[in-house]
Parts: C-alpha cells; sequence; structure tokens
C-alpha cells in the first residue's frame, strides 16, 4: 500500500490508482478506490473526519481537517471513475501497468483523473489540521456527474469558500466550461414485411430525416467565453432484421450548452418525426469571473477559454452558493479519453506544490 507525503511519493499512490480498473458504473471497484485513498489518508493524518455516502450504487466519500463546521473551506472535488478501454490491444503499454517511463505515467485513468485525485490527497495528507481544507471523491462522473449528485445534499451543509477540480488542464487554471444536456430521441413506425415497405411506415428513416435537418436547424446559442454549443449523435439503433420495416428508431444526442438547454430540449420535441425525447443527463454550463479575487491570486496561469469537458462542477455550483470553482489540474487533455492515456510526472508533482501554497495562504 502506498504511503503518502506532500510530493515524490504521490507518484506511488498514482500508480496505485491506475492500476486499479474504476470503470463508470462499476461501484464495488470504485467504493474499493475511495477506501484506499482513505486509508492511505488516515495513515499520513489520522485527525481527518470521513464522511460516506448510503447509496451502494453511487459512492462518494468527503474527507476533511476536524475544523469548526462554520468555516469556509476549500473543497478539491476528484472523481475516481474513468472510461473503459474498448480495444487493449491498440495500447502500446498494459492499460492498467502504470508504467514510468520517459517522465510520464502511463495508463487509464492517468490524465482523466487520478493525477488529479493523487495531488489533491497529497495536499490534504500534508495540510495544517486547523486548516479548513476537504476532498471530496466522487462516482460516475464519466457519465453524468452521478456520485457528485449523490452527495450533492452533504455538500450542501459544508460551508465552502472556493473548489478546485483538479481535471487535467496542464496545471493551468479554467474558469468553467459547457453544459451537457444528453438526450434520447425516438421515432416510431409501422411494422410491415420488407418485401412490402408501403404498407407500414420506417422509423429509421424518420429519425435519419430529423438528423439530417438539425446540423441547420438546432438554436445553437454562442456566450462570450464558452463559445457556440454543440451536438453530436453518438448513438444510433432501430429495427430487428433486414425484411421487416422497422416501427421504432432512437438516437442518444450529446449536446454541450451555454445556458439551460430548454431551447435545445423543445425543438427535439418539437419535430414530427420524433415521438419521444428522454433527458438522460442535464448539466448546467459552469462560469467563474476572471477578476474573483481568490482566482486573481492563484499561483498559476488563468487560460482565456473554457475547458472542452464537463466536470462536477456543473453539480456543485448548485450547492456552493457564490463560492468559486476552477477546474485545475495535472494532466494533458489531448490525453484523456485516448489510448496511452498518460500524466507529466512534472506536472503532478507541480499541482501538489501549487495546492499545498493555496491552502497555506487559506484563511484560517
Amino acid at each position: 500500500m502506498s504511503s503518502l507525503t506532500p510530493a515524490s511519493d504521490v507518484v506511488d499512490l498514482v500508480r496505485d490508482l491506475v492500476g486499479r480498473p474504476t470503470v463508470s458504473g462499476d461501484a464495488a471497484a470504485q467504493r474499493e478506490t475511495m477506501g484506499l485513498v482513505t486509508e492511505v489518508l488516515r495513515d499520513r493524518a489520522p485527525h481527518l473526519e470521513v464522511v460516506t455516502g448510503k447509496d451502494p450504487g453511487r459512492p462518494w466519500c468527503l474527507v476533511r481537517t476536524p475544523t469548526e463546521p462554520r468555516r469556509k473551506r476549500l473543497l478539491l472535488a476528484c472523481h475516481v471513475d474513468t472510461v473503459p478501454v474498448t480495444d487493449p490491444g491498440t495500447w502500446r503499454r498494459d492499460p492498467f501497468g502504470a508504467d514510468v517511463e520517459d517522465g510520464r505515467l502511463w495508463g487509464r485513468g492517468s490524465s482523466d483523473m487520478k493525477a488529479g485525485l493523487g495531488a489533491g490527497a497529497a495536499t490534504l495528507a500534508a495540510a495544517d489540521p486547523e486548516a479548513p481544507v476537504a476532498l471530496l471523491m466522487t462516482s460516475d462522473e464519466e457519465t453524468g456527474s452521478k456520485g457528485a449528485a449523490a452527495a450533492a445534499a452533504d455538500v450542501a451543509e459544508q460551508s465552502v469558500g472556493a473548489v478546485i477540480v483538479p481535471e487535467a488542464t496542464g496545471n493551468r487554471v479554467v474558469l468553467g466550461h459547457k453544459g451537457a444536456l444528453w438526450l434520447t430521441v425516438r421515432s416510431a413506425g409501422r411494422a410491415a414485411h420488407g418485401s412490402t415497405p408501403e404498407r407500414g411506415h420506417n422509423a429509421i428513416l424518420d429519425l435519419v430525416a430529423v438528423l439530417a435537418r438539425a446540423g441547420g436547424a438546432l438554436p445553437l446559442r454562442t456566450d462570450p467565453f464558452l463559445g457556440t454549443e454543440t451536438w453530436n449523435c453518438g448513438v444510433v439503433a432501430g429495427g430487428t432484421v433486414p425484411n421487416i420495416v422497422p416501427d421504432r428508431a432512437e438516437a442518444v444526442i450529446d449536446l454541450r450548452s451555454v445556458g439551460d438547454g430548454r431551447d435545445l430540449l423543445a425543438w427535439w420535441g418539437a419535430q414530427p418525426e420524433v415521438a419521444e425525447v428522454q433527458v438522460g443527463v442535464d448539466l448546467p454550463p459552469v462560469v467563474t469571473r476572471v477578476d474573483d479575487p481568490w482566482v486573481t491570486h492563484l499561483p498559476a496561469p488563468v487560460q482565456r477559454t473554457p475547458a472542452t469537458y464537463f466536470t462536477d462542477a456543473s453539480v456543485l455550483r448548485r450547492v456552493v452558493g457564490d463560492a468559486p470553482i476552477v477546474v485545475w489540474g495535472p494532466g494533458t487533455p489531448a490525453a484523456m479519453h485516448a489510448v496511452d492515456e498518460y500524466v507529466e510526472l512534472a506536472e503532478l508533482e507541480h499541482a501538489v506544490a501549487l495546492y499545498t501554497a493555496v491552502v497555506a495562504g487559506w484563511p484560517r
């Protein structure tokens, strides 16, 4: 088991984490990983307090210093899940080997976001017990921040002064990202023999028609900081066999929003070919002011563009009031979800130094 000190030993912890598959949906593996981090933290800092979620399907864990509850805490929010490795044969290294080579730690989840989790854990372990700091670990972020949603009520009871989400930004401070609206759009037809298609109504063709129209007709909005909304059709399914006219079809749409998404949802629901629209994920955008006093004193450059991905910040924004939230952590955004994912060791160790400096300057 890993020990934990503020700098070099964090590499051992992150190797331990990367070596453990924690794919979204595997609640047991994610819960065990949270337990590992908690055990390492308590071994290094026995004074830390631990609060865990009660829903076994959506685990989360909050580890905090034992300070007076009304004091404003600095919250480091990390997810433990990763996307799957769909084809290990395309990797040059074992995706769960956690190899260290060429100044990099390789493996699934190294950038997204086990390096950030390790840096956050090392920072908390080294923090003065009187410093109001907490580490939140969540599950199933990759599939819609489900663990963060399960933890939201308990986080709302904390007094939070600022939030760092240690996702991969190359250690640059990022002030927000678009929201995510995932929709399942269904069309309905009438079955018939494939040799007499005129007797039926083809649901797949209806779905194709609305998808073809969406590119030019969706009411996509633009925000000065977040940019223009986007949409992607990620999954299409329909029909059973070639010789039956399909009476059902569906597509899963990933919309990245700059507002509340109501106009986008309404557009899909209003299309004549659409029989039903089901909301799977609905996460709002996140933006923190560049002139926020806490942000202006952070010891890292502020990126003038948003993150391209969503984070648990969308859920946390709803429960931490006006507290500033930044996405700021070690890792290469282009390596996230990619074959041969990696994190630069120098970035990982630098992140620990940066977070430690922020904690040292946090109001006592």
